[in-house]
């Protein structure tokens, strides 16, 4: 399918042109959009709109769609925000990645991890729970003046030692980025509609 990407100030002078057509493969998403465009917006932090609306990097693309990469305006800059919830194993190393700045001198981050039983399973209204999460980032963004910001959890099945969320953020300094980091943490766990049931052997019970 086509897309076409626009793209302005810096990413346009990278580019030499303010629009770009793109093919990509049906069920393309938005971060697979930006990946495609060859490291072009590489050490920039982003905001992306799909026809003319904000969109998260996981947004699916269809033909046609119009794909607007906004970088830092004049005056103000962007922050970089990003949640999942995931069945997947989570990498604190492409957490780090997505919270990556140049305007950034401290990135801090929080593992929370299975400790004393066989396993932890874990269950989500996971709609609710991504955009309650993205919700309190965005939030601590804004509170502590972060660069950027990320959140994930696991879902299902996740074994000892094994993470069941992570959370980094960037700061121009540490103070505000250790701050943001815990309260993101602390507040997942409050707030967001996830449950876990600690299982050892064949026995397992909730924990509220």
């Amino acid at each position: 399918m086509e897309v076409t990407v626009r793209l302005f100030a810096t990413l346009r002078e990278r580019a030499g042109a303010g629009e770009i057509s793109l093919e990509l493969p049906d069920g393309a998403s938005v971060r697979d959009a930006i990946d495609a465009l060859d490291h072009l917006a590489d050490g920039l932090p982003l905001l992306m709109a799909v026809n003319r609306e904000y969109a998260r990097e996981d947004q699916v693309l269809d033909p046609g769609d119009e794909l607007a990469l906004i970088p830092p305006v004049s005056g103000g800059a962007v922050s970089a925000a990003h949640t999942r919830v995931t069945a997947e194993p989570l990498s604190l190393d492409a957490l780090v990645a997505r919270v990556r700045d140049p305007r950034a001198g401290a990135v801090v981050t929080f593992m929370g991890v299975t400790r004393d039983v066989d396993r932890l399973e874990y269950e989500a209204y996971a709609e609710m729970a991504e955009e309650r999460i993205a919700a309190i980032v965005a939030e601590a963004i804004d509170r502590h003046g972060l660069c950027g910001a990320a959140c994930e959890h696991r879902v299902g099945s996740v074994p000892l030692s094994q993470p069941s969320v992570a959370v980094a953020c960037s700061a121009p300094h540490r103070p505000e980025a250790f701050a943001g980091a815990r309260e993101i943490i602390d507040r997942v766990k409050a707030e967001a509609p996830i449950w876990k049931k600690e299982v050892e052997g064949d026995e397992g019970r909730w924990i509220h």
